[in-house]
């Protein structure tokens, strides 16, 4: 009886034709494309709609700027959604739309909302890896891929004004679990009912970092591909398109172990092929990164500015769900 990932991200966009043709071309399943609304479904059921920012159907909330404007959160069974309903409106409006929706806010104003959802098997089958002295692939080329087709919709990235209230509020009134902490810069959250390390960061809106102007913000959303062929191949088809460069290329986080890719997106924020992620459950002890950009990248292929001198390692375990006293911690980039 759980929160089991997103069903949906719903986009509020100042072009709709624009930010359709760009998620057809990222290799999202289109569904239904109209003048002012578009859909796309994902195979493990998630899906993407696109919509005018100023439709009627997207929700007033704290947040600046196009990019996604609601996340509905997948709920497994009737009686979890009733509990999580029953508690949320103890203290705020929850408005339930014709579907069965629950709509409401955050403590920090992020438009929310909840609804059941019977998420899919995903089907994948990468192929083995070989190394020097172990080969698991012989006489057997690895697939040929002419486009990208992402199956999972893994997490969600929200510039916000206090994180660490962001992260109690999803804590205690929506059930989610930290997986890792960073210093001055942001929480990682897991769903109680998912194994993706994160299924939600929430940043900091004023983290001396590119893009941080103090106003919560949507930030970005990750898309999961089967392997890194599949991420690269998808790369270079959004770059035969014509569309925005990645400015940091492919890199691999050090925080989920995860390969990424992020890229520029007219929907707002960008748009991440990831692959390769840690999978975690209930077993898993959260860490603490005093210095958050160790946390960022075991390598990338181009280096940012931001990175150009190499962080110093230090990591810590954090024994509860707890975050550490502020004023015990380093700010250090």
């Amino acid at each position: 009886m759980a929160i089991v990932g997103i069903q949906s991200l719903n986009y509020g966009v100042d072009d709709v034709a624009c930010c359709t043709r760009y998620f057809v071309d990222f290799g999202l399943p289109l569904v239904s494309a109209s003048a002012d609304e578009a859909v796309f479904r994902l195979q493990e059921g998630s899906e993407v709609r696109i919509l005018a920012l100023d439709d009627k159907r997207l929700p007033e909330s704290a947040l600046v700027g196009p990019g996604v404007r609601e996340v509905v959160w997948g709920v497994d069974t009737e009686q979890a959604l009733v509990a999580r309903l029953d508690d949320l409106g103890r203290d705020r409006n929850i408005t339930i739309d014709d579907e069965g929706t629950a709509h409401f806010l955050s403590d920090c104003g992020l438009p929310l909302a909840l609804r059941l959802f019977e998420k899919k098997t995903v089907i994948n089958a990468p192929d083995p890896l070989n190394a020097p002295g172990v080969v698991r692939r012989l006489n057997t080329h690895r697939k040929w891929r002419t486009r990208a087709q992402p199956k999972t919709i893994n997490h969600v990235v929200f510039a916000v004004r206090d994180f660490r209230a962001s992260f109690e509020f999803f804590r205690d009134r929506m059930g989610f679990r930290m997986s890792d902490y960073q210093h001055h810069f942001g929480i990682y959250l897991r769903a109680d009912g998912s194994n993706n390390h994160h299924n939600l960061l929430t940043i900091n809106a004023s983290a001396p970092l590119p893009g941080m102007d103090g106003q919560p913000r949507f930030h970005h959303a990750n898309f999961g591909v089967e392997d890194i062929d599949e991420l690269m191949i998808g790369a270079n088809h959004m770059k035969q398109r014509g569309w925005p460069e990645s400015h940091v290329g492919l890199g691999r986080h050090r925080i989920d172990s995860a390969l990424f890719f992020y890229l520029p997106c007219p929907a707002g924020g960008e748009a991440e092929y990831g692959t390769d992620a840690d999978y975690v459950d209930d077993a898993w002890v959260p860490r603490e990164w005093p210095v958050p950009l160790f946390a960022y990248s075991h390598w990338t292929h181009n280096t940012p500015a931001f990175l150009a001198v190499p962080p110093a390692w230090e990591i810590r375990y954090l024994p509860d769900d707890n975050l550490p006293d502020p004023e015990n911690e380093k700010l250090e980039h």
